[in-house]
C-alpha cells in the first residue's frame, strides 16, 4: 500500500506540473484515491490502536509477574507494533499530502490553468 500511495502521488505531482488534464475528472478520480487511502489508514489506525494496548499490558504483566513467557509475549508485541506504527506515519502523513494535491486541483480548476507551486507544502 505504501508503494502504491506513493506512486500515485507522485503521478499526481506530475500532472499539476503539466497542468494538460481534464481538471473535472481529475478531481473525481482523486477523490475516489483518497477514500481507498482514508479507509486504509483507518484499519492500521485500529489495528496500531489494539496493538499499542496489548504491549502496554503485556508491559503490566511484567510489573506484576515478571515471567520469562511474559517478557518474550511484551517483546513479540514491541517487534510487531514498531512496523505497525511506521507504516501508519507514512499513511497519514502521504494522505495529507493528498488532501493539498486536491486544493491545488481545484484552484486549478477555478482558474482553468496549472497550480503554481504544486510542490509546495510536501
Amino acid at each position: 500500500m505504501k508503494k502504491r500511495l506513493l506512486t500515485y502521488r507522485k503521478k499526481i505531482d506530475a500532472l499539476l506540473l503539466s497542468g494538460n488534464c481534464d481538471w473535472e475528472a481529475l478531481i473525481k478520480e482523486h477523490l475516489t484515491q483518497i477514500s481507498f487511502f482514508q479507509h486504509e489508514r483507518l484499519i492500521h489506525l485500529i489495528v496500531t490502536a489494539l496493538f499499542a494496548i496489548l504491549e502496554v499490558m503485556s508491559v503490566m504483566m511484567i510489573m506484576i509477574s515478571p515471567a520469562t513467557t511474559t517478557i518474550i509475549f511484551s517483546a513479540a508485541i514491541a517487534v510487531l507494533l514498531i512496523p505497525y506504527l511506521l507504516h501508519y506515519f507514512t499513511l497519514e502523513n502521504e494522505v495529507q499530502k493528498l488532501y493539498v494535491q486536491y486544493d491545488k486541483m481545484r484552484e486549478a480548476c477555478v482558474n482553468n490553468n496549472p497550480p503554481l507551486n504544486s510542490t509546495d507544502e510536501q
